[in-house]
């Protein structure tokens, strides 16, 4: 029989604003844990994964986010980690706090990464196929960028995707480059008709793959 045992440590996230409780699950330092086979150790592993995983939507009422890092693992140890956000009283509420956005202007915007070249381009074109200037646009590194990108979910130095921001919703990836194309001049609409005939995962992983080499491939700039 192996003995488990569950702790928890709390950690302040990145940007000082909630605080994160980690579940560390270890085997007990027993001697008849050096005796579990590593195929009984991985079940063991995938079973208390399932377990934190529903703890963590039963304490924080169904809004859980949760991360499995690789374990650190030996012939006779293993440790599985959760982690979650704490409801707070305090938490912003990103939507109301970029009310402001768009209580003038209901126009969608589109967020970009300002230093990179193939970004800046894609403005451009945006911008000259745009006549009805139906779009607006904030870089991801911006101030305004940073709350928006939290309104939409996602963390404020993330800029690993172009994000366009509606009134009601966001997208990213490569559903937001279709909707993107929705609000531009024809043929853009129709060929972005097509494209969403392409499967979602399909089409994420061409843009992930352009996406995480955008550097390499086309540079950037410092400002």
């Amino acid at each position: 029989m192996t003995i488990f045992q569950l702790s928890t440590s709390w950690t302040l996230d990145s940007v000082g604003s909630e605080w994160y409780p980690t579940f560390h699950v270890e085997p007990d330092k027993s001697p008849l844990n050096h005796f579990l086979p590593k195929r009984e150790r991985k079940k063991m592993k995938k079973c208390f994964q399932q377990l934190l995983s529903s703890m963590a939507l039963l304490l924080s009422g169904g809004c859980a986010r949760l991360n499995f890092p690789t374990s650190a693992q030996s012939t006779n140890r293993f440790t599985v980690f959760a982690t979650l956000s704490r409801p707070r009283p305090d938490t912003v509420n990103w939507v109301e706090a970029t009310s402001s956005f768009f209580d003038h202007d209901t126009r969608p915007i589109m967020l970009f990464d300002g230093v990179c070249n193939l970004c800046n381009g894609g403005v451009r074109f945006v911008r000259d196929v745009d006549r009805n200037r139906r779009i607006r646009f904030e870089s991801l590194q911006s101030e305004a960028g940073k709350k928006l990108l939290m309104r939409s979910g996602r963390a404020p130095d993330d800029i690993s995707s172009v994000v366009l921001v509606e009134k009601d919703r966001s997208y990213i990836k490569s559903e937001a480059v279709l909707k993107i194309m929705e609000y531009l001049d024809l043929p853009l609409p129709q060929l972005a008709f097509v494209l969403q005939f392409v499967p979602l995962f399909v089409r994420d992983f061409m843009y992930d793959n352009v996406a995480n080499n955008r550097y390499a491939l086309f540079g950037y700039s410092d400002s």
